[in-house]
């Protein structure tokens, strides 16, 4: 086995050279990419710590019972935030709100077009496919060491190896609801002369609808659980502390942090579950 081990291909030369190539080239595309996405942050984070923090769980109540027509589900909403701003982590948590927000807004503005392309495309999904595999399964300090070197410490690393690690759910998700439209759907709307694109837009991604919040609901899950690792990057929110807790190993530190990211995790999962439901409170 000795031949072999000696004559190592220099895969790891060959992605330093690549990612150098990008640093001394394409260092004003990334620069650009950076300024977008750090406008949409900042957009995301004045909406949620502008006004005051009683006045956005107010808000945020009214909307749990507009969209669930459930008084239980507002009431538990309020006393979710109210319990968070109680533990003093209200700005950790509308830091960590405005990632995953932003991380969904990408994953779907993407995701959402690639899965319809593929679903239309069978070839370009089975190119798709071992990408999207790579996606999910290579460990995610892989890709987060080039995305510091070419965005630097802060929200946007953060943000790129959240988007990087959830994309493949809405892809997939929406190419399985659009793929699996019946046939005789589509017959109907040709037989009325629909367009493609009218095909697209009135039969398809109606019916695909489902699959397509289930993708977002997984998405924004998956943002959640890469709170920690971009914290280990500068990102700001629940993962400082929650790293904090951990390097000092303070059990009532991390379990008050714990708690936050469960809570908010499941007011979210709440909200859009029930457009993935078809509007009915589960």
């Amino acid at each position: 086995m000795d031949w072999l081990t000696e004559h190592k291909l220099p895969i790891g030369q060959w992605a330093k050279t690549v990612v150098d190539w990008l640093t001394d080239n394409a260092y004003w595309v990334f620069d650009g990419i950076s300024a977008v996405l750090e406008g949409l942050i900042d957009a995301i984070l004045w909406v949620l710590q502008g006004p005051h923090p009683l006045l956005v769980v107010a808000i945020a109540a009214a909307l749990a019972y507009a969209v669930q027509r459930r008084i239980s589900f507002a009431v538990f909403v309020a006393a979710s935030l109210l319990l968070i701003i109680n533990q003093g982590y209200w700005e950790e948590t509308t830091e960590t709100l405005s990632l995953v927000i932003a991380a969904a807004t990408v994953c779907m503005a993407i995701g959402v077009p690639l899965g319809v392309a593929a679903a239309h495309r069978p070839r370009l999904y089975a190119a798709m496919r071992p990408v999207l595999d790579l996606m999910q399964t290579i460990p995610t300090f892989v890709y987060l060491i080039p995305a510091l070197i070419l965005f630097g410490l802060g929200m946007v690393p953060g943000l790129i190896a959240t988007v990087v690690f959830a994309i493949p759910a809405p892809i997939r998700l929406t190419q399985l609801g659009v793929s699996s439209t019946p046939k005789q759907l589509l017959e109907a709307g040709e037989a009325f002369g629909a367009t493609k694109s009218q095909l697209l837009w009135k039969v398809e991604l109606p019916y695909a609808l489902p699959q397509i919040m289930a993708g977002l609901t997984q998405t924004i899950m998956l943002s959640l659980s890469m709170v920690v690792i971009a914290a280990l990057v500068g990102a700001d929110g629940l993962g400082v502390p929650t790293l904090r807790a951990l390097n000092t190993v303070n059990i009532a530190k991390g379990f008050e942090v714990g708690i936050a990211i469960v809570l908010i995790a499941i007011v979210l999962d709440r909200f859009f579950r029930t457009s993935k439901d078809g509007g009915q409170p589960s």
